[in-house]
């Protein structure tokens, strides 16, 4: 792993998903093998596969702190194309540096992780109304987990995370993102940990070559997303969670 550190001249970004988006590393140690952010790879002058360099931004929370003074309030995501609960945040708290100064000054924050770390903020994060914790978990199985998510958290960890949080009174949420095989099974694990939950299908081609070495083509076929979407539905809907799936699927027979 090649981790660097590096300074940065913005870090408030405008994001499509929400108002702005907070990323205090470039690169994931995570290593998903599906991950959308991999194009980040070309950008940052990096040779090393994705999941083999972690750019820490060491001056995050000095810029982010002049930003937010210049530009209107509004929603930051954390994060957009990092996990910024990785590895990395245990030595450099930029993650918890930029909540700080977040909250603190009234603005509302999404986080999307992978990892347990995230309790280690649980003192900050239960004190605000403005904020939601988000776990992507794609599958209940360790075996696909490991496949396709080898430097993640393992699923029980997140789930036993997102209790924890949801019991102190945090907004939570679960993105089940790709629908990888074995995902059927999370209504049931994510009974009284998340308030809601967003299922979406693969929508890139990062991984395509790994299902294939693993035999699990089929999983990439629309009739997968369909009726594994479909069945997440109903289940998530027969526990009382909340559910959106955010591509179009029809009723399975």
């Amino acid at each position: 792993m090649k981790i660097q550190e590096i300074t940065v001249k913005s870090i408030l970004s405008k994001s499509k998903v929400y108002d702005y988006t907070v990323n205090p590393y470039r690169g994931c140690s995570n290593a998903c093998r599906y991950c959308y952010a991999a194009f980040m790879r070309r950008f940052a002058g990096h040779r090393e596969p994705w999941g083999e360099f972690v750019d820490v931004k060491i001056n995050a929370p000095d810029v982010l702190a002049k930003e937010i003074k210049r530009k209107p309030i509004g929603r930051v995501w954390v994060s957009g194309v990092c996990d910024p609960y990785q590895p990395a945040e245990k030595k450099y708290g930029l993650s918890r540096k930029c909540l700080e100064i977040l909250l603190g000054n009234n603005w509302p924050v999404t986080i999307q992780t992978k990892s347990a770390l995230v309790l280690r903020d649980i003192d900050i994060l239960k004190t605000s109304g403005q904020i939601e914790v988000g776990f992507s978990v794609a599958t209940a199985e360790e075996k696909i987990r490991r496949i396709f998510e080898p430097g993640a958290s393992p699923i029980k960890e997140r789930i036993n995370a997102l209790q924890s949080l949801h019991g102190n009174g945090v907004k939570t949420f679960v993105m089940i993102a790709p629908l990888l095989p074995g995902a059927e099974k999370l209504p049931d694990e994510l009974v009284g940990a998340a308030d809601f939950v967003l299922v979406d299908r693969l929508n890139y081609h990062y991984a395509d070559h790994v299902y294939r070495e693993n035999n699990l083509e089929w999983a990439i076929e629309d009739r997968f997303f369909a009726e594994k979407a479909y069945e997440l539905k109903k289940g998530f809907e027969r526990e009382g969670i909340p559910v959106r799936t955010l591509f179009q699927i029809a009723s399975s027979n």
